[in-house]
C-alpha cells in the first residue's frame, strides 16, 4: 500500500532529475540554459517584429503573414517548454546564478 505522500497521481510534482546532480555541474548547465533562453526570446522577438511589420504592409500576401504567425507561435511554445525545464533546474539549484549579458546574442 502506498502512503499519501508517495502518490504520483495528483498535483504538481516535479521530477527530481536535477536534485541529485553535483551543484557545480548543475550551475554550469543552468547558466547555459539561461543563455539559450535569452537567445530563444531574442529570435522570437525578431520574428514577432517581422510579423507586425509585414501585417502593416498591404503588399504582403496572407500566406506570408500566416507563416510568420505560425513561426512566432511555434517559437513561443518552444520557449515556454525551455522555460519549464529551466525552472526545474533553478528549483534544484536553489538560486539564480549570475549570468552576464552576452554582447553578441545570436
Amino acid at each position: 500500500m502506498q502512503d499519501a505522500g508517495s502518490s504520483q497521481a495528483g498535483g504538481d510534482q516535479r521530477k527530481p532529475r536535477y536534485d541529485l546532480m553535483d551543484k557545480a555541474e548543475l550551475e554550469t548547465l543552468t547558466v547555459a540554459a539561461i543563455r539559450e533562453h535569452r537567445r530563444l526570446l531574442a529570435a522570437d522577438q525578431a520574428v514577432y517584429e517581422e510579423w507586425i511589420r509585414a501585417s502593416e504592409d498591404p503588399t504582403i500576401a496572407n500566406s506570408v503573414l500566416e507563416t510568420l504567425q505560425e513561426e512566432h507561435f511555434a517559437r513561443q511554445t518552444k520557449a515556454a517548454a525551455q522555460q519549464d525545464e529551466l525552472s526545474d533546474m533553478l528549483d534544484a539549484l536553489g538560486f539564480v546564478p549570475e549570468v552576464p549579458v552576452d554582447d553578441d546574442v545570436s
